[in-house]
C-alpha cells in the first residue's frame, strides 16, 4: 500500500533500531525522551517501538490529549448549559469524560439535549436548521482544531446565524512544554513534537525550546519509522552534545506552518492564559474569542461561575499527562477504571494515555495484580 507499507519496513526499523543502540551505548545515563502527541503515544505501544529500544531510552507520554487536559470545570459549565436547556454540540469524545458532579452522557439521559458532531461546521448547520435552539459548540483542542472553530465563527458572521456560540477551550502546545521543561519534576533530554499541531504552526514554534532551554526537538510522523528516525536524531543531538529542531516530517510539516489556517486564529481569536488539567493555569497558552466576535461567546453572554471542582478521587490523569508516572502506576488502572467505567478522561479518549495502555498493554492486569499484592 502506497504512502503507508513504505513506512511500516521491519528491516529498515531494526536497522534504525540498531543504530539508536549503538548511540545509546556511548550516552552512560537514562535518556527521557516526550512524546507531546496523542496519536504518537497510540503507535508506540501499537507497534511495540519500546521493544526495539536499548534499556536506557525512556519514552514517556506529555500532555497530547486535547479532551484529557481539558479541566473538569469545563465539562461542569457544559453540563450546567444543558441542564439550562442549550443544544450543546460536541465531538464525540467528550461524550463520558467525568465532571465533578456529572458528564455530558449522563446529562442527556436525565433530559438535556446534546448532539455528536464530526466538525464545528456541522454544529452551525444544526444551529441554522434549528433556529429556536440556543446552539452552542464546545470548542476544545490544540491548534490542529482551532482554524476549524475560527472558520465556522467567520461562517456564522457571513449567514448571519444568531443562535450559535462557542465554548472556548482551546489550548496552545509551546507554551505547555515549556512548562514541563521548566518543572524541575519533570525531567526531559528532548521531545518528538506534535505532527498533527505542527502541520498548522509549524517547526519554526520549538525554536525557544533548544535556544533558551536546550532541549532537542524533532517533528515526526505517525508511523513506525517516522518515530524511529525522530527518536535516533534526538538521541543523535544528545550524543553531540547539541540542541536544535529537526523536522522529520518534512511531507507535511513545513518550517512556517499553515499560514491560512494560523490567519484564521489570530482573526478570530486572542492568546489568554488557560487552566491544565494536572497542571494549572498556563500563561498565555489557551486561545479566547477576540472582542470584534464576542457575540458567539457563549460564556460572555452566558456567564457561568464554577466556584469549586473536583477529580475523582485516586484518579492520577494529572500526573500522567505531565509524565510523571506510567498509567499502570495508578492503582485505579484496569480494576475499577477502564474504557467501560473511565474514572478519568485519559481512559476516556482514544488519544488518552491510559486508554492505549489499557488496550495495547496487555500485561496489564498482571502488573495491577503484583501492585496490589505489594
Amino acid at each position: 500500500m502506497k504512502y503507508i507499507s513504505e513506512f511500516r519496513d521491519h528491516k529498515l526499523a531494526r536497522k534504525i533500531a540498531l543504530r539508536i543502540s549503538r548511540i545509546a551505548r556511548s550516552i552512560d545515563r537514562e535518556i527521557r525522551l516526550m512524546e507531546v502527541c496523542g496519536t504518537h503515544a497510540l503507535a508506540i505501544l501499537k507497534f511495540a517501538i519500546k521493544e526495539l529500544l536499548p534499556p536506557n531510552i525512556n519514552l514517556v507520554s506529555g500532555p497530547g490529549c486535547p479532551v484529557c487536559v481539558t479541566p473538569n470545570q469545563y465539562i461542569d459549565k457544559a453540563c450546567i448549559y444543558m441542564q439550562r436547556g442549550f443544544l450543546v454540540t460536541t465531538f464525540g469524545d467528550m461524550m463520558r469524560v467525568p465532571g465533578s458532579q456529572s458528564s455530558l452522557v449522563r446529562e442527556k439521559s436525565r433530559g438535556g439535549k446534546v448532539k455528536i458532531v464530526y466538525s464545528p461546521v456541522d454544529a452551525l448547520r444544526i444551529a441554522k436548521s434549528y433556529p429556536q435552539e440556543k446552539v452552542i459548540f464546545l470548542g476544545i483542542g490544540f491548534e490542529t482544531t482551532a482554524p476549524t472553530v475560527a472558520a465556522s465563527i467567520l461562517m456564522a458572521e457571513e449567514d448571519g446565524i444568531k443562535n450559535f456560540m462557542v465554548l472556548c477551550g482551546h489550548k496552545l502546545i509551546p507554551p505547555a512544554m515549556k512548562t514541563l521543561v521548566e518543572n524541575k519534576r519533570v525531567r526531559i533530554d528532548g521531545f518528538l513534537c506534535p505532527g498533527h499541531v505542527s502541520a498548522i504552526i509549524g517547526s519554526e514554534a520549538y525554536e525557544f525550546l533548544a535556544r533558551d532551554y536546550n532541549v532537542p526537538c524533532v517533528v515526526t510522523g505517525f508511523e513506525p519509522l517516522d518515530i524511529l528516525q525522530g527518536i535516533n536524531l534526538l538521541v543523535s543531538q544528545i550524543y553531540r552534545k547539541e540542541a536544535i529542531v529537526e523536522n522529520e516530517y518534512t511531507r507535511i510539516v513545513t518550517q512556517k506552518g499553515n499560514l491560512k489556517a494560523k490567519d484564521l486564529m489570530e482573526r478570530v481569536f486572542k492568546v489568554s492564559d488557560s487552566y491544565w488539567r494536572g497542571m494549572g493555569v498556563i500563561k498565555s497558552s489557551g486561545l479566547s474569542i477576540n472582542e470584534d466576535y464576542s457575540r458567539y461567546d457563549a460564556q460572555l453572554h452566558y456567564p457561568v461561575e464554577i466556584t469549586s471542582f473536583k477529580e475523582k478521587k485516586g484518579c492520577r490523569c494529572g500526573e500522567v499527562l505531565q509524565g510523571l508516572i506510567e498509567p499502570r502506576e495508578c492503582m485505579l488502572f484496569g480494576d475499577p477504571c477502564n474504557p467501560s467505567n473511565p474514572f478519568g478522561p485519559c481512559m476516556v479518549s482514544v488519544e488518552g494515555v491510559c486508554n492505549i495502555y489499557y488496550r495495547f498493554g496487555s500485561d496489564h492486569k498482571v502488573e495491577k495484580l503484583n501492585a496490589r499484592s505489594n
